[in-house]
């Protein structure tokens, strides 16, 4: 009895003081004659009038007070707001919140700061906004989050806030990277018919190697951990295996955080065999056609791959008839005890569609006509699957964009429209190339170089060049519209100006060329152009020490100037799946030059022939075959400045750049009137560079020469020969090549060169 004796009047105590102070901060209800607002340094007071919930004229009650505090701190302005009462006005008063004034690195490596600046600006921590705490905090998990992502697990941040005048800080963040996390060890538990370094030879991920600097991929990311395990999938899923499956995986990063190990467990499965293929469904009536689409084989094993290219195939030939929606499911039936698989495929083609709408989006760059105009599938037709995906690939081969993808919408409310979008990702076109170089042929020059390929988003080309070596003065500019017509047809300007010397020193002739020409390339079909223009070229041979015999006869007949007037006309097709690290597909290209007026006449023509055959994911074979033929008509001169040269990198390699073919009796190479390279290239990833397309090593052999009624050596028109090994890469600055070869067949005089650098150049 005396306990709750006690809590009674303890509780009544309280009760009684709380009544109290609510009484003392209890304000009676007025009408608000001035609102003033005090301790703004920053903030503009129409900011607070607009925020408050009470107006001059108002009554102003408790209530009213309350939610007044409330929407001012709501603001993020203020760390302290509170009103005080005058008679009948109303004190609003106010401590602002500091305000960022910079935000600053220290110690960071890996990241530009401007990288690091715009993730913090997406927690809302940047330059001129209101300093919290609470954000700091936030910005902090943002950078260690962003390390993360780089391996980087024992990075530590630390910041430091510093106030000055006027209300407010900065904010530097002081990092210790530490060393990045790397893979020691990946483990695959659960193989039985296939090795395990068999399998980790799939992966991207690896241990390291002595180039992982450069590969990176010692560095543990979860994308590319999921991108090896669906290759580690459809390495199971194509060779039978139908209930491979990756039960777990664990990566562990061990205490000293610079050590990672990966264990993936599998079950592979029992090996099926495919017993037969059934169709079911809504066909169209066109049964046979779809027949023909498969590519499955009884009798072989279970290819997930095959199964997956035949659905496909079947989807995109309902597309073909405007069917947009068709579904088309492989279903599989097991006979486990005798390990064989029967596939019905079970097609529904549901409706018939047209393409309502075609939006473009992630073109900040790239104005919409240029992707619009490339596109086969036109707004308000039926949908056709066959030109949504040479729509796709025209844009993609414009080369402007990392990635291109299209994808369907249903209209919300229609039962027979879509919408298509196309999105993309730009990247950049451009190259400016400012440099000196000093060699012992060349002597000191100085170069400048710009490259736009889709200059001002407006899909045309632009390039500059400039060179000022002693031997080889270059200034050239080039233009291409591609859409020079609506029709597709694309028209370039060349201007040129361009001299040559064997040697630096100035006592020695010279070959000075200048010239313009206008081509035109008119799409016949969506894979082939013919090309066609015409041109004037002006050449001057400049008398001097060692000046050829066969260029002074050139000279003495037709003078020291020649014009020359050439009509130009060619073909391309082109179905590689990349112009700079090809892995699969051919090129062809066909170009003849017909000089119809001047001094020089002449007929040139060349043919090129590329063929790209991928053996595996990593090792591609790759063939080239290219000739080259000139002549005069009736009973004058092949110009000299015309003539086909070989020998280095783009020809016979192990041989000097441009010194096969007919010579002088001082050595000199005259060139020939016809050419014939054939190249042959077995192309493998650079020891630890995993599967990295950009960095691959090769061997080759090349067969090759020049040939001309021109020249004193009884050798000159025999073909030469060559092997070797070389390096490719795809460099900031363009294609770089770099070849160490053996000639297998030479002759004596020959000018050998064992190695080779170019930039620039397929083979």
């Amino acid at each position: 009895m005396q306990i709750d004796r006690f809590r009674f009047r303890t509780i009544s105590v309280v009760a009684s003081l709380a009544f109290l102070v609510n009484a003392a901060w209890a304000v009676n209800p007025f009408t608000v004659r001035d609102i003033r607002i005090e301790g703004l340094q920053r903030v503009e007071p129409g900011t607070v009038f607009i925020s408050l919930p009470v107006r001059i004229g108002d009554v102003y009650s408790d209530e009213k007070g309350s939610a007044a505090i409330r929407a001012l701190f709501d603001l993020g302005l203020f760390k302290d707001v509170r009103i005080d009462v005058s008679g009948d006005v109303l004190v609003i008063v106010v401590e602002e919140r500091p305000t960022i004034a910079e935000v600053d690195f220290v110690g960071t490596k890996e990241f530009d700061k401007d990288v690091l600046k715009k993730a913090l600006r997406d927690v809302g921590l940047t330059d001129g906004r209101p300093f919290d705490k609470a954000q700091l905090d936030r910005a902090e998990q943002e950078l260690k989050r962003q390390y993360i992502n780089r391996s980087l697990y024992a990075a530590d941040v630390v910041t430091t806030v510093t106030p000055i005048e006027r209300n407010r800080v900065n904010l530097t963040f002081t990092v210790v990277e530490g060393d990045p996390a790397k893979i020691s060890e990946i483990h695959i538990v659960g193989n039985q018919v296939f090795g395990e370094s068999t399998l980790r030879g799939l992966f991207d991920l690896d241990t390291g190697g002595w180039l992982s600097w450069y590969t990176k991929s010692d560095r543990y990311s979860r994308a590319k951990l999921n991108a090896d395990i669906e290759t580690l999938r459809s390495y199971y899923l194509t060779r039978g295996y139908l209930e491979f499956k990756v039960e777990s995986t664990q990566v562990a990063i061990l205490p000293n955080k610079t050590d990672i190990a990966i264990t993936i467990n599998i079950v592979e499965g029992e090996r099926f065999v495919v017993s037969g293929v059934k169709l079911e469904g809504n066909f169209l009536g066109k049964e046979d056609e779809f027949k023909s689409l498969v590519t499955i084989r009884p009798g072989q094993a279970y290819n997930a791959d095959e199964v997956a290219k035949t659905s496909k195939a079947f989807t995109e030939y309902f597309g073909n008839f405007g069917f947009a929606f068709a579904r088309v499911e492989a279903r599989p039936e097991i006979d486990r005890i005798n390990n064989r698989v029967e596939l019905i495929l079970q097609a529904d083609p549901s409706r018939r569609a047209y393409v309502r709408r075609i939006n473009v989006v992630g073109n900040n760059r790239t104005r919409d006509i240029v992707v619009r105009r490339e596109f086969r599938q036109f707004e308000a037709s039926w949908y056709d699957g066959e030109k949504i995906r040479l729509s796709r690939d025209r844009v993609d081969r414009l080369g402007y964009f990392k990635e291109v993808n299209i994808e369907t919408q249903e209209v919300t409310g229609s039962a027979d429209q879509v919408d298509l979008t196309i999105s993309v990702v730009d990247k950049p076109t451009g190259s400016l190339s400012v440099g000196a170089g000093f060699s012992s042929a060349d002597g000191l020059g100085l170069s400048f170089g710009l490259k736009q390929d889709n200059a001002f988003g407006s899909g045309n080309s632009l390039g500059v060049q400039i060179n000022t070596s002693k031997i080889n003065r270059v200034v050239v500019f080039n233009t291409t519209d591609p859409y020079f017509t609506q029709d597709g047809v694309s028209r370039t300007i060349d201007l040129y100006h361009k001299s040559s010397s064997p040697y630096q020193d100035q006592n020695y002739y010279q070959l000075v060329s200048s010239g313009g020409s206008l081509r035109f390339g008119v799409p016949f079909t969506e894979t082939d152009t013919v090309y066609f223009g015409a041109g004037a070229e002006k050449t001057t041979i400049v008398p001097g020490t060692a000046l050829p015999t066969s260029y002074m006869a050139y000279a003495n007949q037709y003078g020291y100037d020649s014009l020359a007037v050439p009509l130009t006309a060619g073909w391309a097709r082109d179905s590689r799946d990349s112009a700079l690290s090809p892995n699969s597909g051919r090129y062809q290209r066909a170009y003849a030059e017909w000089s119809v007026a001047g001094e020089a006449r002449y007929l040139r023509t060349t043919y090129q022939y590329q063929q790209f055959i991928p053996l595996t994911k990593q090792f591609t074979v790759a063939f080239n075959a290219e000739a080259g033929w000139g002549r005069a008509p009736g009973d004058r001169s092949f110009p000299v400045f015309k003539k086909f040269f070989g020998g280095g990198l783009g020809s016979v390699r192990g041989f000097e750049q441009g010194s096969l073919g007919p010579q002088d009796a001082s050595g000199i190479s005259l060139g020939g009137t016809s050419k014939l390279n054939l190249n042959a290239e077995f192309l493998s990833p650079f020891p630890g560079s995993g599967n990295d397309r950009t960095l691959r090593m090769y061997a080759f052999a090349d067969l090759g020469g020049v040939a001309g009624p021109d020249g004193v050596n009884a050798n000159g028109n025999s073909l030469r020969a060559s092997v070797g090994v070389g390096v490719s890469w795809i460099s900031p600055v363009g294609p770089l090549r770099l070849a160490f070869a053996k000639p297998i067949k030479k002759f004596e005089g020959d000018k050998i060169q064992s190695m080779q650098f170019q930039i620039g150049t397929n083979f």
